[in-house]
């Protein structure tokens, strides 16, 4: 792929470095909805997975690139030709294939394969010369550059361009670098590496220290042409360069960074909202671009700026991301086209059945609730994505007992496979035995690692978001749940939570001789 020195190319990982967030696990429908939404927002690039991780892994990233349409398919290969004939094999249907492969150059992640320096280079070689004789598009990472000595990074990245690799990527792994040695880096090793004119550099960021916009951007600065990046910054740790941001700001600051993308800014918010409801990350309220509060103004001198003209305190317009203008509230009596014309602004265009299925959603709400706002309906559609249709567990009915006087208790009814089970349990609170009655009815060892809740609008009827991530043997999943009962959604939350947790366990089950393996593991 070949790019001129205005545009920068935008390669989305949320599917392979963002799924690595502990608990962030997708399901393979899930996994193929947001690649949809990728493709279609105009994202270069898609790294879909890490093919050999598992067979679950494997054919998410082989129906992904069958199913692509504009974007370039990538799957992440180690230097082995055995992940790398993996990768291929994923990625060969696509009208754009490439092959991502990779190997730790730092004296931190040299130690992991334990190979001399002379060892690696020689792997280096081999795997990349493999992997172009399957692939004309190939890229290239020293994991960890930005701490790889200058004189092994450079010779490095020299025998990669030699043996074939079309992009070098500069992964900053353990967001280390500040901005100015991010354009130092880049700029330098495309003036002095031999070939560094002829491929594309691209940059990797995390955000450890914050940084990873800025670095991001400087490296643009400094001749990169390809950012990786994730939606919502989802990733390891502290996340990766979020694309929302680095495409907003080079669209808003196109006067100082004159480069520009092929995204539809448009659609960042309906994405923005999808990829957190999948992940169960909850976006937090301040979060650039996509938080709640992004475009909240509520100190008096603000409103009075906003009043007087938007431009005071915006520099971007709501409209520009896909946030509606306006967000007037429905009601129990709006109808069927108020609902389809609402869920239309906000990004979802809806099927008759699937409306269908909202719409009585919806006038339920609007019987318990006086006005139904943005957010609200959101929570309905997003809450309905996330109860799937083939789970293994489903709440059919739950009532409590709780106040002053213990102990409370909680009498629920799950639909476990076939058949519906009911269990009375007591707890330290009706949460704590709402979930103990659901441990009553499908027994499980999963240790509850984080309970949230928060307020999806104001006001005594709001609706609560409820976020539950469990971790057993190992495994993390999230789920995420609304309701204007803070109990229920907990309960749902929880329940989503295990149906992710059977799901993880059943891919691994059916992997066959394709092991989960470690992105570090370089032996």
């Amino acid at each position: 792929m070949t790019t001129d020195q205005d545009r920068v190319l935008i390669f989305d990982t949320t599917l392979r470095d963002g799924e690595q967030s502990p608990g962030a696990t997708m399901s393979h429908s899930e996994k193929l909805e947001i690649a949809s939404l990728l493709d279609e927002m105009g994202v270069d690039i898609i790294e879909a997975g890490f093919p050999i991780a598992s067979e679950g892994d494997f054919n998410a990233v082989a129906e992904i690139a069958k199913l692509a349409k504009s974007a370039t398919i990538c799957g992440l290969a180690r230097a082995r030709p055995k992940d790398i004939d993996r990768c291929w094999e994923a990625v060969k249907h696509a009208n754009s294939p490439r092959i991502h492969t990779f190997i730790g150059t730092s004296p931190q992640h040299r130690a992991i394969p334990n190979l001399t320096m002379d060892e690696m280079a020689e792997r280096i070689h081999e795997t990349v010369t493999h992997a172009r004789n399957l692939c004309d598009d190939v890229q290239w990472s020293p994991m960890d550059a930005t701490r790889t000595e200058w004189d092994f990074l450079k010779r490095t990245v020299e025998i990669a361009i030699k043996a074939g690799a079309t992009t070098i990527n500069i992964p900053d792994t353990v967001g280390y670098t500040a901005p100015v040695e991010s354009a130092d880096l880049i700029r330098r090793l495309i003036a002095e590496c031999d070939g560094g004119e002829d491929v594309i550099f691209a940059t990797h960021c995390h955000n450890d220290l914050g940084m990873a916009t800025a670095n991001a951007l400087a490296a643009v600065a400094g001749g990169a042409r390809q950012i990786e990046c994730t939606v919502n910054g989802l990733g390891e740790r502290a996340g990766n360069t979020a694309l929302e941001e680095v495409v907003m700001a080079l669209k808003t600051r196109n006067d100082i960074m004159p480069w520009t993308t092929g995204i539809d800014s448009t659609r960042i918010m309906h994405i923005s909202r999808r990829v957190s409801t999948v992940s169960g990350f909850v976006v937090q309220p301040n979060k650039a671009i996509v938080g709640k509060n992004a475009f909240a103004h509520e100190s008096g001198i603000h409103q009075d700026g906003m009043l007087k003209s938007s431009d005071t305190f915006e520099i971007m317009r709501p409209e520009d991301i896909g946030l509606a203008g306006t967000s007037l509230p429905l009601g129990k009596h709006s109808g069927r086209a108020a609902l389809r014309a609402k869920l239309k602004d906000l990004g979802f265009d809806m099927i008759d059945n699937q409306l269908n299925d909202l719409f009585v959603r919806f006038k339920a709400l609007a019987d318990r609730k006086k006005e139904v706002f943005d957010d609200d309906l959101i929570a309905l559609v997003t809450d309905a994505a996330a109860a799937g249709t083939e789970d293994h567990l489903e709440l059919k009915f739950l009532r409590v007992i709780c106040g002053t006087e213990a102990p409370q208790s909680a009498d629920i009814m799950l639909r476990v496979g076939d058949a519906d089970k009911q269990a009375t349990a007591q707890g330290d609170g009706p949460v704590d035995a709402a979930f103990n009655a659901v441990k009553a009815l499908y027994p499980n060892d999963a240790v509850l690692q984080l309970y949230q809740v928060s307020a999806v609008t104001e006001g005594m009827d709001a609706q609560a978001t409820v976020t539950v991530r469990i971790e057993e043997d190992g495994k993390i999943t999230t789920g995420q749940s609304a309701d204007t009962d803070t109990v229920v959604a907990s309960v749902k939350a929880y329940v989503n939570a295990l149906n992710r947790l059977i799901v993880r366990h059943e891919k691994l089950g059916s992997g066959g001789d394709m092991p989960e393996v470690s992105y570090k593991d370089m032996s």
